[in-house]
């Protein structure tokens, strides 16, 4: 019945490339979703280089994407009203109150969002591709299905992710896979989704189904990014693993290169961390454990960035990837009229005149209340493969993984947290660190900026389980590892009266620490808040690293530890976990061990520790 459904709507050459998946419930999908959507036809991608060139062409065709002057780059404009995740739109479907997330009843949720998708793919082609998260026959592997009506979709997965229409033609029906089905809706006159208040992106667990409708915005549309992570955070759950908001680098250490994940709230410094030695992903990471070691991979071959304020000094190596020919997505910077684009901090000439997400611009153009528009969104981003980049590591696509050496978790905070702390062990470090992570408000995040925001594991955005079972998750994964991964915090942006204590570059020094620690070169000093390093090997590694001296003042300023600050952090730790419920008792243990440390330290030193009395 079903493949007889799919034979009348499909063309002869699809309904074959359909039939050669022999997986009845993708078969039911792919008719499910035609039934809701009606399409007036359908495009199956098999992932060949000729399917990916009818997508790249139709993006223009449709006006989707615009042509840029360098061969290869496009320009796509989404929605004045949608050009970032929409938090307030997005919603679990559960009938189970879970602390911090968004959840809608799952009948309801359903209910509202199907009777939006009906009909919406009417006189449009409905696109399916069909990708792997993580290298393809590896035990990572996870398969997904995408539907949308927008090239602009397709075309940025097939630059995110790996085909992999071949693994469900091998599969067939042992093949498992999460679901996401997308329209864009009924456009307005500049090609955007118009119906913003009628946006909707419902995550339904129960049946590893994505919908997302009224949005063409990139974290709202393309199902494999974050809207995939909160599916196999549950499917981590269930089996044992983490799935995790981490890019995941290359550092070469004394006797060969290590890995380490690091995970950090937006404007924390995370591109920048990717970019010092050798990358394997930026934003995403699926970690094991494998006879006792966690091995990660990313589930992506692709970056879609932040572009605002990237420029040729700070960022050369993402700046000639974006100013090369080779296939490059730009969303929601200044085309200009020559076909040259332009973006906020690039220190490129802004043109006289071009085109934004506003539409026509030109500078000093002012909105209805006189404000001055800038030439691009501070949220604009760019899609590139990985393989553009020349610091890629050659182990980005291995099917084992590589083994996570150290795990990293990053804040911005400009007046409390050390610049670098390790953690005792892998219990102190999921709780102290992980799940303790402040972060300060940045202006792309509703609220006061500078207020210091909860966000545990960088993770919160995108938790779709109980935040209690998530940890007691990262714990139990701990106790399957013969040597858990050493656990660091690291905060780049530590101020003294309105200027930063240690400078961009610093950050390859703490690498490179961390790494030293990792191989056991170097000792560390023992605080109350975890392991700390000593001043003569931060010296010596800012001379080997940077070529620069590290004055002992600097040392001081930076890693005097604010023992007042770090109780009182711990106290408001300890009282949001008590609402949580099924937090692990490990998480009450050890932060009031670590208040205990912090009280008695005190008593002797008063409310901030000099690090150098300890050595």
């Amino acid at each position: 019945m079903v493949l007889e459904y799919l034979e009348e709507m499909l063309s002869g050459v699809m309904f074959e490339r359909v039939k050669k998946i022999n997986n009845s419930r993708f078969h039911a999908f792919l008719c499910k979703a035609i039934r809701l959507c009606e399409p007036s036809s359908v495009f199956v991608s098999t992932g060949s280089s000729e399917d990916y060139e009818y997508v790249r062409r139709k993006a223009l065709e449709s006006g989707e994407e615009l042509p840029a002057r360098i061969p290869g780059h496009t320009v796509h404009f989404d929605s004045p009203l949608d050009q970032a995740r929409a938090r307030g739109d997005t919603f679990i479907l559960t009938d189970e109150k879970l602390p911090f997330i968004n959840t809608k009843p799952r009948r309801e949720g359903l209910d509202e969002v199907i009777g939006l998708l009906k009909g919406s793919m009417r006189g449009r082609e409905m696109l399916v591709g069909l990708y792997s998260l993580g290298p393809k026959k590896s035990p990572f592997q996870v398969l997904a299905v995408q539907v949308t009506d927008s090239y602009y979709v397709l075309h940025s997965e097939n630059i995110l992710y790996r085909g992999a229409y071949d693994e469900f033609v091998r599969l067939g029906e042992d093949a498992s896979f999460l679901k996401f089905i997308h329209s864009q809706g009924v456009l307005d006159e500049h090609g955007g989704s118009k119906n913003i208040d009628k946006r909707r992106i419902y995550i339904d667990p129960a049946s590893e189904t994505v919908y997302s409708v009224n949005t063409q915005y990139g974290g709202n549309s393309i199902g494999l990014k974050k809207l995939s992570l909160r599916l196999t955070m549950i499917r981590a759950l269930r089996e044992g693993w983490l799935a995790e908001h981490m890019c995941v680098i290359g550092v070469e250490g004394k006797r060969g290169p290590l890995y380490f994940t690091g995970a950090y709230p937006s404007a924390s410094g995370k591109t920048s961390t990717c970019m010092i030695e050798k990358i394997i992903g930026d934003d995403i990471a699926f970690i094991r454990a494998f006879d006792g070691e966690a091995r990660v991979v990313n589930p992506e071959i692709g970056i879609f960035g932040i572009i605002d304020g990237i420029n040729a000094k700070d960022d050369p190596r993402i700046w000639d990837v974006l100013n090369k020919p080779g296939e490059v997505i730009f969303s929601n910077v200044l085309l200009g009229e020559d076909g040259e684009v332009f973006w906020n901090g690039s220190g490129k000439a802004i043109p006289a005149r071009g085109r934004n997400y506003l539409g026509d611009w030109w500078p000093g153009k002012k909105d209805e209340k006189g404000n001055i528009l800038p030439a691009s969104h501070p949220n604009a981003r760019f899609t590139v493969p990985l393989s553009s980049l020349p610091n890629l590591d050659p182990r980005y696509d291995d099917p084992e993984g590589v083994v996570v050496n150290a795990i990293i978790y990053g804040v911005r905070d400009s007046a409390n947290v050390v610049p670098l702390v390790e953690a005792f062990n892998w219990i102190h470090g999921v709780v102290t660190i992980g799940a303790s992570m402040e972060t300060e408000r940045t202006n792309a995040v509703l609220g006061k900026p500078g207020e210091l925001e909860f966000n545990p594991f960088a993770n919160l955005d995108f938790m779709s389980i109980n935040l209690g079972v998530y940890i007691m998750n990262h714990i139990m994964f701990g106790r399957r590892l013969r040597s858990p991964p050493k656990i660091y915090g690291v905060n780049y942006f530590l101020s003294e009266n309105g200027k930063y204590l240690t400078s961009k570059e610093d950050k390859k020094v703490w690498l490179k620490w961390i790494a030293r620690r990792v191989e056991e070169e170097v000792e560390a000093v023992t605080t109350p808040i975890g392991y700390i390093p000593f001043y003569s090997d931060l010296k010596k590694l800012f001379r080997e690293v940077l070529s620069k001296e590290y004055d002992v003042e600097a040392y001081k300023k930076q890693f005097t530890v604010k023992l007042d600050k770090y109780a009182e952090k711990a106290q408001r730790i300890l009282k949001i976990y008590s609402e949580i419920p099924e937090t692990p008792a490990e998480v009450f243990i050890t932060l009031e061990e670590q208040m205990s440390r912090l009280r008695r330290c005190m008593q002797e030193y008063g409310p901030h520790l000099n690090p150098l009395i300890l050595q």
